[in-house]
């Protein structure tokens, strides 16, 4: 679970999207409930907790734990995106692959990026897509400040990484390059006052993200409440 970017690199870390295998939590985060990995906090993120991510293979038994399709609900992510076969789809944060495996499939013609800046994450994406035949799956080793897309897409899903985010607005003013001109942007993110995720400091309310946005020019197309613990919102490219 990408699962950030746009903060200076101190150290070689992932800041990406909802995961977690340390024998406890990071400090001043709740411990893990079940089927859902604790958050993976990068070299700037506002708490300062940083966190390493290279063994991926320790890391997959938590990020793929099925008892998160619980509470992640993946598959009715999916349908709500309503992504033709032939799409072009960017998994910012994808780890391990939970969400990019499943976008691979949900797009046969299409081709699907996994973007994370963490090498041993992009490695096993990259051979986990081999395994299971995947070959439009694409790992792409990203960095902080650029996702490195090689090639405009329809859609780019953020989840559970869009608070890890350092300047925001900045870093998604510049992905809209990154956008077909049917682009999107779906964000997808902890709600304040659930039991999961980050420190509550750390949540953004869905009306920062659209402030945030909109600052970046974007416009609010859509939103899902349909997530336990997460909103769901869908933006464009406001011209």
């Amino acid at each position: 679970m990408l699962k950030a970017f746009s903060f200076p690199r101190a150290v070689p870390v992932l800041a990406m999207l909802a995961a977690g295998a340390c024998a406890h939590a990071p400090a001043g985060e709740p411990p893990a409930a079940p089927g859902h990995a604790p958050e993976r906090h990068g070299p700037a993120h506002a708490g300062g907790m940083p966190h390493r991510f290279e063994k991926a293979e320790d890391w997959a038994g938590r990020f793929e734990d099925p008892r998160r399709d619980a509470w992640q609900k993946p598959d009715e992510v999916i349908a709500a995106l309503a992504l033709p076969p032939d799409a072009k789809v960017a998994d910012l944060g994808a780890a391990t692959g939970y969400f990019a495996v499943r976008l691979a499939k949900a797009v046969p013609q299409g081709r699907v990026f996994g973007v994370d800046i963490e090498p041993d994450m992009v490695r096993y994406l990259g051979e986990r897509a081999q395994r299971e035949g995947l070959a439009h799956l694409v790992p792409v080793l990203g960095e902080p400040a650029d996702a490195k897309l090689p090639e405009p897409v329809d859609l780019v899903l953020v989840v559970d990484t869009y608070h890890h985010l350092e300047d925001r607005a900045a870093y998604f003013r510049k992905l809209q390059a990154s956008l077909t001109p049917r682009g999107r942007l779906a964000i997808i993110d902890y709600r304040k006052g659930q039991p999961l995720g980050p420190p509550e400091a750390h949540k953004l309310a869905p009306a920062q993200v659209r402030e945030e946005l909109e600052s970046a020019g974007y416009r609010q197309t859509a939103s899902h409440g349909f997530l336990p613990h997460q909103y769901f919102l869908l933006f464009a490219p406001a011209s």
